[in-house]
């Protein structure tokens, strides 16, 4: 397979401390792990460096994800229940919150590359897993507007974590219009609940989604 770099765009999702294990730092010890941390969510940074570095090259853009939640958010397991709308309860440890560590994009990403930062989920009423809108479906964040100005017809989706954040994007993108791959060894899913990582990938596959591996484009 040739990637096809006119009229394309790389779109880097959530490579954020908090969905990342503990890494090796400077002095030899381990870095705290993500609060919410997605298994084997280091692994894909050299990946997708690689592949943003080729984007660039030929003129591609690049743009990144970060969710960006207030303390309190309607997420968090530890929200009191009237921060929800009815629609969405806390089922998550709090992550990636305004201003911490955690949500800083993993040290490792090259972020040179990066034409754009979509930060999403900063309603503390309202998640965001999708980078194309909020979980209401239809508050946007902003990114589909930017891809058609710029004529992007063609999608190709990394990062974390597979079955949330990834795939909602992914459908989203089709939905829109957008042709997408995913490159499968450049995203992590968390598989909560069990069986969510397979089912994720059933409804890419449905909705049209491609699944190649770096080694496939380039």
């Amino acid at each position: 397979m040739v990637l096809q770099f006119t009229q394309s765009a790389l779109l880097i999702i959530d490579v954020q401390n908090d969905f990342c294990p503990p890494r090796p730092m400077q002095d030899g010890r381990l870095s705290a792990p993500g609060a919410l941390a997605v298994p084997g969510g280091n692994e894909i940074v050299p990946v997708i460096n690689r592949l943003s570095n080729l984007f660039e090259q030929q003129g591609a853009p690049v743009v990144a994800t970060q969710d960006w939640h207030p303390a309190g958010h309607c997420s968090f397991a530890s929200a009191s229940p009237s921060a929800a709308t009815g629609q969405e309860r806390g089922i998550w440890p709090d992550h990636c919150v305004q201003g911490s560590a955690g949500a800083e994009l993993h040290p490792a990403l090259d972020q040179h590359p990066i034409r754009l930062i979509i930060r999403k989920g900063f309603r503390s009423y309202l998640d965001s897993y999708s980078a194309f809108f909020e979980n209401d479906h239809h508050t946007p964040t902003g990114l589909e507007g930017y891809l058609k100005v710029l004529g992007i017809t063609q999608l190709y989706l990394t990062g974390l974590a597979t079955d949330y954040c990834v795939k909602y994007s992914a459908l989203d993108a089709r939905r829109l219009g957008f042709t997408v791959s995913v490159i499968a060894d450049a995203v992590r899913g968390v598989d909560y609940p069990a069986g969510s990582l397979q089912q994720a990938l059933e409804e890419m596959t449905a909705a049209g989604v491609q699944f190649i591996n770096l080694k496939d484009v380039t």
